[in-house]
């Protein structure tokens, strides 16, 4: 006896329900460059207060040093969000609608995030090292377990970045 058209078309949308969710779970984010021995990947949110407030949230990929290096953000989904790459005298920005360019990597990111990013101390504060940046101040009590909070308490605007490591 066939099926009512209605119970149907649900058992064939539970079919691909299913056969999308199987395909999520198989997407992977970009793979990190080859040599690279400071690499990290996990999670990331930052949360920036004040007049225009702001949060961010992705998986991300970090390679390089403060000098040069990437920065991949993906969505959970695996979709590319932005590429940001540098070197010295050097910084860009790629989203899917735009590409933004500036000789410091602060810069930008300060253009795109509304508030200073320590990008030197944050490779150290990965590594497990203590580093000074004006107005931040790192808990590393966690590092072992991958996780990484910093806050930026001055100058305004206040700004918390939330690190969860999966290497």
């Amino acid at each position: 006896m066939p099926w009512p058209a209605p119970l149907w078309r649900r058992a064939r949308w539970l079919f691909w329900a299913i056969c999308a969710l199987g395909l999520l779970g198989c997407a992977q984010p970009p793979l990190k460059p080859a040599g690279e021995e400071n690499t990290w990947s996990g999670r990331l949110a930052l949360q920036v207060e004040g007049q225009s407030a702001q949060s961010f949230a992705a998986l991300f990929e970090l390679w390089g040093s403060e000098r040069q290096g990437g920065l991949a953000l993906t969505s959970p989904l695996g979709t590319r969000i932005a590429q940001v790459e540098w070197n010295e005298g050097y910084a860009q920005l790629t989203t899917a609608q735009e590409t933004r360019r500036s000789d410091s990597l602060d810069a930008l990111l300060q253009e795109v995030a509304g508030a200073p990013i320590p990008v030197a101390a944050l490779f150290r504060w990965l590594q497990g090292q203590p580093a000074s940046a004006p107005g931040w101040r790192a808990d590393l009590s966690a590092l072992e377990q991958g996780r990484l909070v910093a806050q930026r308490d001055e100058p305004a605007p206040q700004a918390t970045l939330r690190i969860a490591l999966t290497r």
